[in-house]
């Protein structure tokens, strides 16, 4: 059968095959170190991870911002009101983790992993309305100056802490985004960079300052301003492309190069979405026509396999179906027969074709041996005319209709020639390979194997079978069937 219901890879693998470097883990920072890092145990170190981030924040806007107001500087002041938002993004992070954290469920079939983006979106506008208040106090402070500034060094040991503590949170947000392909921590990265960014613009303000530039200070908080614009675009950029199901195409191409290596298969659709770093797919792809349902699971099978080597924890799901472009009639007359509901098997098919290329197909197809013989002519009736409007060369189409065979009881396990020996020997002109009998309810069955020469083609082999089934039958009408397997000798 060359049709087969979807199927679906929830595969974890490990490290990734040298061979297939880049493709989705490339195009998704963190999707092979997160292979393991999932479950109860990885969710505890996410909460670490974020409540360390927070007690830093929190840090970081009494030092800033009391160091500010202390000393008059707007660029630090405005720095510090930054710094809050970030308390407020690291509580955002420590609740869409936990919420992310989720299995999914009848309502969120897909898990609950696109918190992490709404909460990074959430963040970027936190982060938005500070920048904001920072551009319009650094204006205000350029246009009618205020007090002066007290750039002791004390101010400058403030920033220095801020600045180590600024890369201390960069390196550890980007090895938890990396570590649990999350975008929330991947936001804080960001957010976290542009507070560094920030901080040195204020070192250079205040050195401004000292030099006795007294607008050194606005122009620093503009920076400052400048920065976090800048950051909150890539990130709403970012996370609003991934709750609309993006595709990277470098993701496509990785998962489009495993199909194509696939033989026997024809990429037909792709779709491909990206969940806070998981991947969830459909492929569908072309088999041949004519292939067994086990081949086709098969070649599934190993398109989900090279898939979720690139891409571990990922969630995809292969559809097979015929593929009738440059399948000869043969293969296309079986695969439209095996489709239809009702047809349980088809053999026997043969297609006769006169000389100006036009064809004449018959068929034997089996159905369910309590099917009405009305239902069985409708089912022919809907083969045939799917035969024939496969090609414009088909002019007729005969099916001989069967019922599917029920497995016949055997009245005993022992087997015996059944005086056959010498009957296949006076047929045949030499002795078989083995000759056996099978009683069953129905009456006995044999079973031969006769050998000829290893260079015979198979269709001289088969007329050489047939004619021995034929005589056999002849000599013995008390045989219900006659099996006649041929092998080299």
């Amino acid at each position: 059968m060359s049709t087969r219901p979807c199927h679906s890879a929830r595969r974890s693998r490990g490290a990734r095959p040298a061979g297939r470097a880049g493709g989705l883990a490339a195009d998704n920072p963190g999707i092979e170190d997160s292979a393991a890092a999932t479950g109860p145990d990885a969710t505890t170190r996410q909460d670490r991870t974020a409540i360390a981030s927070l007690a830093a924040a929190v840090a970081l806007v009494l030092l800033k911002l009391g160091t500010g107001l202390a000393t008059g500087s707007l660029a630090l002041a405005s720095a510090g009101v930054e710094s809050s938002g970030d308390v407020i993004a690291a509580l955002l992070t420590l609740g869409a983790i936990r919420l992310a954290g989720r299995p999914a469920d009848s309502d969120h079939n897909y898990g609950h992993r696109r918190a992490e983006n709404i909460a990074a979106l959430g963040e970027a506008g936190i982060v938005l309305v500070g920048g904001c208040i920072i551009a319009f106090e650094a204006i205000k402070r350029l246009i009618a100056p205020g007090a002066p500034i007290d750039a002791r060094w004390y101010v400058f040991a403030v920033i220095g802490i801020a600045l180590s503590i600024d890369v201390t949170r960069i390196v550890i947000s980007r090895r938890a985004a990396r570590r649990y392909a999350s975008a929330a921590f991947r936001s804080n990265a960001f957010n976290f960079a542009g507070d560094t960014a920030g901080s040195l613009a204020v070192l250079v303000g205040l050195i401004l300052v000292s030099s006795g530039v007294e607008a050194g200070d606005a122009i620093a908080a503009l920076v400052v301003a400048g920065l976090i614009f800048l950051a909150v675009g890539r990130l709403s950029f970012e996370n609003v492309r991934a709750l609309m199901d993006y595709a990277p195409p470098a993701s496509r191409m990785a998962v489009a190069a495993v199909v194509r290596a696939e033989p026997g298969a024809e990429l037909r659709r792709l779709r491909l979405r990206d969940v806070a770093g998981r991947i969830y797919g459909d492929v569908t792809v072309g088999v041949p026509p004519a292939s067994v349902a086990s081949e086709t699971h098969g070649i599934a099978e190993r398109i989900e396999a090279a898939i979720a080597e690139i891409a571990p924890h990922s969630d995809v799901v292969v559809h097979a179906e015929p593929a009738m472009r440059g399948a000869d009639l043969r293969e296309r007359i079986l695969a439209t027969a095996v489709a239809d509901p009702a047809v349980r098997d088809v053999h026997d098919v043969a297609i006769y074709t006169d000389r100006f290329g036009r064809c004449v197909v018959t068929l034997h197809v089996k159905l369910d041996p309590g099917t009405s013989l009305r239902s069985a002519h409708e089912a022919a009736e809907r083969v045939e005319g799917a035969i024939r409007a496969l090609d414009d060369r088909v002019i007729a189409v005969q099916t001989h209709l069967e019922p599917l065979e029920a497995p016949i009881p055997l009245t005993s396990s022992g087997r015996s020639d059944g005086g056959l020996s010498a009957v296949v020997r006076r047929l045949l002109g030499r002795p078989a390979i083995d000759v056996e009998t099978r009683q069953t309810d129905a009456g006995p069955v044999a079973l031969l194997t006769i050998g000829t020469d290893a260079g015979t083609d198979l269709t001289s082999a088969h007329a050489l079978a047939s004619q021995l089934e034929h005589d056999l039958r002849l000599e013995r009408p008390d045989l219900v069937d006659v099996v006649v397997h041929t092998e080299p000798t």
